[in-house]
């Protein structure tokens, strides 16, 4: 048994002496740009925040078609620089589209900057190479893992380095406009998947906050961990002429999709930017920094959660959460029944088991439920199917297959947090985030109407009640003037409840 022990430990480390990653090669810095005075943008800006006083203005982009054409639009006016950080892109419609609209501002001489967690881009480091080959473009992979080794062994071998990952998503066009939110790059996230919509949320924002975003960019890309694509891929790529081909034919191939032609049809791309809703208030940026995925002391002046404490610290009246993966431990738990006692309303929407796309993460939140609510916590879930397309956050829609995906909380009436932070141990001890934290009550109320309707009309209401037998159950109650309630998870069979409740015994909450 020793000998198989030994040979098995020098297995272990042989598998992981061969994950290595390049060193030693030249690496340069590069920074944002300064605004460029009397572009297209800026006078766009300009007209929106005519007096230069501090203030940002903000548009809420719920609606997946509008997201996207955000980031189209502001691709396409875009004069100097598009800097745009992903944790997923996918190979699909809306990311080929993407990545298409990004090449033709390259050829334009934008320079482009596009910062790529590693988690996502399996086999496509030639495609990604071949981009990196052309002017104005450059490609790199944050945390990347090593290419001599397959992922799976390395989730084994270096469990704790390639398991922490950049979770922010970031779009920022000539130090100008940026947009910021939940959405990675890939059709659910737009309203183009067939199967499914996630139910998400960004801010596009312009004024002196766009110099925290670009910030942030910057600390990521001159990153250590931030790996030029040419270092990780040392095979030629394709010619320019076949890259610029795999690149752009997507635009020509998809022409009559519906999903384009939404985009072209939305508002945001045919009237200017400066005539839609945008809302001012004051907004700062908050993240981690990027030395948080190799810190194994938690230390907490590197991470988002020490810049949003004052906020979270100092709730008078009332919070409104929304969190699709929602793993709040004892110490979350202890520090909502801390708020109630203390006279603030909190409410909490996040996904149910049918609607989770995570399974594992709902085994995580679904041991704290009775805590929750025995503390006065009010708890929803999002409705797995509905046939009607009418969920709304600020014109958020989903389908009969949504899963929420936003990640916004409201304080007081007062401020509103849009990002990329989950409420789990991941999001806050694990992978880096970024968001938004904007102070002003239009915005506030503006995100309120629409999470209060979705709450009232497409989410069950969890309850805690008490048998004849004296025995405590939760109960979900539907939506509705006549609602149907339920004694186990809606829409779900005794296999997956029983799958559910063997993974919330598992000790892996810390990956959540």
């Amino acid at each position: 048994m020793k000998r198989i022990l030994l040979q098995l430990v020098a297995i272990y480390f042989g598998l992981y002496g061969c994950a290595t990653l390049p060193k030693g090669y030249e690496r340069s810095e590069s920074f944002a740009l300064p605004a460029v005075e009397g572009s297209d943008l800026q006078n766009e800006a300009r007209t929106i925040l005519p007096t230069p006083n501090g203030e940002d203005a903000i548009l809420l982009l719920g609606n997946g078609i509008n997201a996207f054409a955000a980031r189209a639009l502001l691709a396409e006016q875009a004069q100097t620089t598009i800097d745009a950080q992903y944790y997923l892109l996918h190979n699909d419609m809306a990311g080929k589209l993407f990545i298409a609209k990004l090449v033709q501002a390259s050829q334009r001489g934008v320079r482009v900057r596009l910062l790529v967690d590693d988690m996502d881009l399996a086999g496509r480091d030639l495609g990604a190479a071949s981009l990196d080959a052309l002017p104005n473009f450059e490609v790199r992979i944050f945390n990347p893992f090593s290419r001599n080794i397959n992922r799976f062994t390395q989730f084994l071998t270096r469990f704790g380095h390639v398991t922490r990952r950049m979770h922010n998503k970031t779009f920022i066009v000539d130090n100008t406009f940026a947009v910021v939110g939940g959405r990675n790059i890939g059709d659910e996230y737009f309203e183009a998947h067939a199967d499914v919509d996630f139910l998400d949320l960004d801010a596009m924002c312009t004024g002196d906050v766009v110099q925290d975003v670009s910030y942030q960019f910057d600390a990521y890309w001159n990153s250590e961990l931030a790996y030029p694509i040419s270092v990780l891929h040392t095979g030629p790529p394709h010619s320019t002429e076949t890259t610029l081909s795999m690149a752009l034919d997507p635009l020509t191939e998809a022409q009559n999709q519906p999903f384009l032609q939404k985009v072209s049809d939305s508002k945001l791309m045919n009237v200017p930017l400066s005539t839609q809703p945008f809302k001012t208030g004051n907004a700062r940026a908050v993240f981690d920094l990027p030395e948080k995925i190799a810190d194994t002391e938690g230390r907490r002046e590197l991470m988002l959660s020490t810049s949003i404490h004052g906020d979270l610290s100092n709730i008078r009246k009332e919070l409104l959460l929304v969190s699709p993966y929602f793993v709040p431990g004892r110490d979350g738990v202890k520090y909502f029944k801390q708020l109630v006692e203390n006279n603030v309303r909190v409410r909490i929407l996040t996904n149910s088991l049918m609607s989770n796309d995570v399974p594992i993460v709902h085994a995580g939140y679904a041991k704290y439920r009775k805590n929750l609510l025995r503390a006065g916590v009010e708890l929803y879930e999002l409705k797995p199917a509905d046939p009607d397309r009418d969920i709304n956050f600020s014109g958020l829609k989903g389908s009969s297959k949504a899963s929420l995906h936003a990640k916004t909380f409201i304080i007081d009436d007062e401020k509103v947090f849009v990002g990329s932070l989950n409420i789990d141990p991941r999001s806050f001890a694990q992978n880096t985030e970024v968001g938004l934290m904007i102070d002003s009550p239009d915005i506030a109320d503006e995100l309120k109407q629409g999470v209060e309707k979705t709450l009232e009309t497409k989410a069950y209401t969890v309850r805690l009640i008490t048998d004849s037998d004296g025995v405590e159950r939760l109960r979900w109650d539907a939506p509705g003037t006549n609602p149907k309630t339920y004694r186990s998870d809606p829409h779900s069979s005794f296999i997956q409840r029983f799958g559910i409740g063997l993974l919330g015994i598992l000790p892996i909450e810390s990956q959540l």
